[in-house]
C-alpha cells in the first residue's frame, strides 16, 4: 500500500508501545475500504493492508496463544 497515506491522527498504537514510542505497532482504519493498515512506528513508509477479518483472526489467534502459556 505505498503510496497511499493515512492521516496521523487516524493511528492507534499498541497498549504494549514503548516509552521510547519509536517501537510500536500501529493501527488504522484503511480509507474507503474494508480493510485496516498496519505499520511499525520506526519504519512509518511501510505500511500492510490486511482485511478486517484477517486482522481478527490473527488478534484472536495471540490472544489465545498467550492464554495457554499464562497457563503453564
Amino acid at each position: 500500500m505505498r503510496g497511499r497515506t493515512v492521516p496521523e491522527r487516524d493511528w492507534q498504537r499498541s497498549s504494549f508501545c514503548g516509552g521510547g514510542g519509536n517501537n510500536c505497532v500501529e493501527v488504522a482504519a484503511a480509507p474507503q475500504s474494508s480493510h485496516v493498515v498496519l505499520r511499525e512506528s520506526e519504519s512509518p513508509d511501510i505500511v500492510l493492508t490486511a482485511s478486517r477479518g484477517a486482522m481478527r483472526a490473527l488478534l484472536l489467534s495471540v490472544k489465545a496463544r498467550d492464554a495457554r502459556q499464562d497457563h503453564r
